[in-house]
C-alpha cells in the first residue's frame, strides 16, 4: 500500500505539475533603431513603444514567453555622430508591429509561491517578426512609399531584472535588442527590385533596434508541484 500511494501521489503531482503557474501583462518603455540612418547608439530609447506579454513559467529557473509589441522607429542623420551623416540629412519613421517567442531563462529560482520576496536577473532569446513599410528615397533625400509592407525576421536579445513586488504582480526592468535578418527598416534598400539603384550604406550590415522598458504582469493559475520523492 505504501508502494502504491507513492506511486499515485507520484503521477498527481506530475499531472498537476503541467498547470505552471501563467503571467499576462504590458509592456511599456522606447525603442531606438540603429542602422544606415539616423544615429548609432545602442541604447537611446526616442520613440514610445508599447505591447503585451505571456509567460508560462514551465519552471522556477525558465519560461515559454511571447509578445507583442508596436512602435514606431525612428532615424534622423543630424543626430548622428558621423558628420557625413549629418551632412546627408536623411530621416525616416517606420511604424512596426512586432511578434516574439521564445525562451526565458533565470539566474536564480523564481519560485512565485514561496509566499516571500523573490528576484532574479533574467536572459531571454528566440525569434521575432517584425511587420513594416516599404520606403526609398528621392533625389531630394526625401521618402517615397512603395505602398507594400515587408517582414523581418530576427533574434532578441534581452538582458533583464524582476521581482514579485505582490503575490500576484511581477514587475521587470529589460533592455533588448533585435537583430533582423533585413537592410529595408530604414529604406536604404528598396524591397522592389525596380529601385536597386536607389540602395545606399554597408550592404553587408542588416538592421537593429532596441527595447528599453518594464513589464507588470499578473500571475494566475494553480500552483506547480515541485515534488521530491
Amino acid at each position: 500500500m505504501k508502494q502504491l500511494t507513492v506511486v499515485v501521489l507520484t503521477f498527481l503531482c506530475i499531472q498537476l505539475s503541467s498547470a505552471q503557474i501563467n503571467e499576462f501583462g504590458l509592456y511599456l518603455g522606447g525603442s531606438n533603431f540603429i542602422g544606415d540612418v539616423g544615429a548609432t547608439d545602442y541604447i537611446a530609447p526616442s520613440q514610445l513603444a508599447i505591447g503585451a506579454i505571456y509567460k508560462w513559467n514551465r519552471s522556477p529557473r525558465h519560461s515559454y514567453r511571447i509578445s507583442l509589441t508596436f512602435t514606431e522607429l525612428e532615424g534622423i542623420d543630424i543626430n548622428s555622430d558621423d558628420p557625413s551623416r549629418q551632412i546627408r540629412g536623411f530621416e525616416f519613421n517606420n511604424q512596426i508591429i512586432e511578434l516574439s517567442a521564445g525562451l526565458e531563462f533565470t539566474f536564480f529560482d523564481f519560485n512565485l509561491h514561496q509566499g516571500n520576496f523573490v528576484s532574479t536577473p533574467y536572459l531571454y532569446t528566440g525569434f521575432s517578426v517584425a511587420q513594416h513599410d516599404n520606403f526609398y528615397y528621392n533625389n531630394l533625400g526625401e521618402t517615397q512609399s512603395e505602398d507594400t509592407q515587408s517582414y523581418a525576421w530576427g533574434i532578441p536579445m534581452v538582458i533583464g531584472f524582476k521581482a514579485a513586488v505582490t503575490p500576484e504582480f511581477v514587475l521587470a526592468f529589460e533592455v533588448g535588442a533585435r537583430y533582423t535578418f533585413s537592410d529595408e527598416l530604414d529604406g536604404s534598400v528598396p524591397d522592389a527590385g525596380e529601385l536597386s539603384s536607389r540602395s545606399f550604406g554597408n550592404l553587408n550590415n542588416n538592421d537593429w533596434y532596441t527595447f528599453t522598458g518594464v513589464t507588470l504582469t499578473y500571475t494566475f493559475g494553480k500552483n506547480p508541484c515541485y515534488c521530491g520523492f
